[in-house]
């Protein structure tokens, strides 16, 4: 028995069925008995409750593949999978939406041994259909608010973000913008937190017109530019929340016979293997991109479960500074180094 029908036969809806089954404080009591109830007389199991057969499998969902960003995360999956005697098993959600029938009896039908799932939107619906599967799913970057009793893995975004625009403010920089990715991303808001808190900290007052959001590619780092850079007071630096969009920013700046960083200096954040080919070599943060999908694959292997409140382990990798050459004082005459 699924839990949707579980959630129909109780009168409740799939969420809420979730919450019982982890566990959670936040489910009226008759409720919970109510569901408990229809699971015991119609035998429902919960995954883990009786033994499940090694596959050697571990799926990877990823929003897309177009990106250096994507290929990181591969590579450290398919690292920790091969550690472990596994291999990773690829997949996209391009042409099926996140949550979906087709989605989710793809990943069930392989009877992975875990799942990691590296897709934006977390609505509680699907969610509570990752809880019904039968392996261990775990979370990499997860979209703000996701449902608690998944594991998760991230990184330090908001330090990371107030180290990049520290370092522009020790350069001299008093007028900086910032492009951040989609706002409903967690990690979005937690770059642009550190952006704000940077700011504040050297007394400099945060201005809404200098902060725009993108989607992490290269077009919204090219659109953020335009708009940074069209006002009668553009900023002399330009924090891009991804290297991908500081791309766009490089873009956009050659278009206006701009020159990094002698006219405009530029940060990303994620330090993919581009970033030391461009010219100016790229200044960014570096997020443990591999690191971060080992430990999301070791987790799912490991079969975490959630603690006894409900709340499954969160862990958050430390970023770093990586300074090269795309930084320079305002209106300097040659890029440092």
């Amino acid at each position: 028995m699924t839990i949707a029908e579980i959630a129909e036969q109780a009168g409740v809806s799939v969420p809420t069925v979730s919450k019982v089954l982890n566990g959670r404080a936040d489910v009226a009591v008759a409720t919970r008995e109510r569901v408990q109830q229809v699971m015991a007389e119609s035998g429902y199991r919960r995954r883990g409750s009786t033994p499940r057969r090694r596959t050697g499998l571990v799926d990877v969902v990823l929003d897309r593949l177009d990106s250096f960003w994507a290929m990181e995360v591969l590579r450290g999956a398919e690292t920790e999978a091969r550690r472990t005697d596994r291999q990773v098993v690829l997949n996209t959600s391009e042409n099926d939406e996140p949550g979906s029938r087709a989605w989710l009896d793809r990943l069930s039908a392989r009877g992975s041994d875990g799942i990691v799932v590296v897709v934006g939107d977390q609505d509680p619906e699907t969610a509570a259909r990752l809880a019904a599967l039968e392996a261990p799913v775990v979370l990499l970057d997860p979209v703000g608010g996701s449902d608690p009793s998944f594991a998760t893995v991230g990184a330090t975004n908001w330090a990371g973000a107030l180290s990049a625009v520290e370092h522009l403010i020790a350069l001299g920089h008093r007028r900086l913008g910032v492009i951040s990715g989609p706002p409903r991303l967690s990690s979005s808001q937690q770059r642009v937190d550190g952006y704000r808190a940077a700011l504040r900290r050297a007394g400099i007052a945060s201005e809404e017109e200098l902060i725009r959001y993108g989607d992490f590619l290269v077009g919204g780092g090219h659109e953020g530019a335009a708009a940074l850079l069209d006002r009668p007071e553009p900023p002399t630096a330009i924090f891009a929340g991804s290297d991908m969009q500081a791309v766009g920013v490089y873009q956009e700046a050659a278009h206006r016979g701009l020159r990094v960083p002698d006219d405009l200096s530029v940060v990303g954040f994620d330090d993919i293997a581009l970033c030391g080919y461009l010219r100016p070599a790229l200044t960014t943060v570096r997020q443990p991109l591999a690191r971060m999908a080992a430990e999301a694959v070791r987790l799912a292997v490991d079969e975490l479960r959630a603690d006894g409140d409900g709340t499954a382990p969160r862990l958050e990798l430390a970023t770093d500074l990586v300074v090269r050459a795309s930084t320079a004082s305002p209106n300097s005459a040659s890029p440092p180094g």
